[in-house]
């Protein structure tokens, strides 16, 4: 029995979960089933989620409970990790990269985004985070009905993949990826950062399984999903994140 009166299996096992897309519907609220499904698998299994987004936020899906609830919480792709509640880890892109680096690179991408013509533009365009920068073309400010549109807009005329493609080209010196993820954004950080930077801490694990949407090439879950010490499984929403839990992980309610 562990701290949380759990059982856990001999073998020592971790199973990861992205949260837009997976546990939530992109930028949503966690819903209480999903909350209860996590609860029974963490009855035998330990579990966590790993994410682009910054601590804040997944409190903001998740509830302010977060670190209590999950064994592990690895915001900005596990640059940043806590275990058991506690921060294990930490690193910066600001540190990896520099200012001057970091200025030019930032500058660019707002001089392209100010020649975009979108369906609409809010704020917040650029998000420097510890790990990684968001760059979001309509700014993160949009509402979810905005964020909608912008979706399929964006799987019409490509936005994201073209100013990735003109971002890869322009600093391909720099050891930059380029990872779409979410509805609106996508994420730039220094080669070998993607989602399988975290799995670093799970040296000693036996297994580690993980569950993610945008498994494709390009997006952000890729790098993990192809990972050989990964088993992953994609999945289209959270419910049928549900199902496929439910289907590999049989436990008693």
């Amino acid at each position: 029995m562990d701290k949380n009166g759990y059982n856990r299996m001999k073998q020592k096992t971790i199973v990861l979960f992205d949260l837009d897309g997976t546990l939530t519907v992109p930028r949503n609220m966690i819903k209480d089933d999903m909350k209860h499904t996590l609860k029974k698998l963490r009855s035998v299994h330990e579990i966590g989620i790993v994410s682009g987004s910054d601590l804040s936020k997944l409190k903001e899906q998740i509830g302010n409970e977060i670190l209590d609830n999950f064994d592990y919480i690895l915001p900005e792709n596990g640059i940043i990790g806590y275990k058991n509640g506690k921060q294990i880890f930490a690193n910066s892109i600001q540190k990896q990269l520099g200012d001057e680096t970091l200025q030019t690179f930032i500058n660019y991408a707002l001089g392209y985004m100010s020649k975009l013509i979108l369906p609409f533009k809010r704020g917040t365009f650029i998000e420097f985070r510890q790990g990684l920068i968001n760059i979001a073309p309509p700014g993160r400010n949009c509402s979810q009905a905005e964020r909608d549109e912008f979706e399929k807009y964006d799987k019409i005329h490509q936005v994201r993949t073209k100013f990735v493609e003109d971002l890869r080209q322009r600093f391909s010196d720099l050891g930059l990826v380029f990872s779409i993820g979410g509805q609106i954004s996508f994420d730039v950080f220094p080669k070998g950062w993607d989602k399988s930077f975290c799995l670093q801490h799970f040296d000693t694990y036996d297994h580690v399984y993980f569950f993610g949407d945008k498994t494709m090439e390009g997006g952000n879950d890729h790098e993990i999903f192809i990972h050989p010490r990964t088993k992953s499984f994609t999945v289209v929403g959270p419910e049928d994140t549900q199902k496929q839990i439910k289907e590999i992980f049989p436990v008693s309610p």
